[in-house]
């Protein structure tokens, strides 16, 4: 199993996750204010999966050249 299959699973389990904090307040189980926190946090985390899943099948799909950045101080390790 390579790594974008493994983010696609934890793309699920965070999407699935804020959909049942969402029916806990929808169903009047949870004050909004009390899971307000943990909800913020796995948006973002759902967010940084999909871009890490999006970047990692552009470098898959293009090669990792095309989009490696001349700025960043991280040396390629093929180099």
């Amino acid at each position: 199993m390579d790594v974008v299959s493994k983010l696609g699973i934890v793309e699920d389990e965070a999407d699935e996750s804020i959909y049942w904090f969402e029916l806990m307040v929808d169903g009047g189980i949870v004050v909004p204010d009390r899971i307000e926190g943990i909800k913020k946090e796995a948006n973002e985390l759902l967010a940084m999966t999909v871009a890490s899943i999006k970047t990692m099948r552009a470098r898959q799909q293009y090669g990792e050249v095309a989009l490696a950045n001349p700025k960043s101080k991280i040396q390629n390790p093929k180099s």
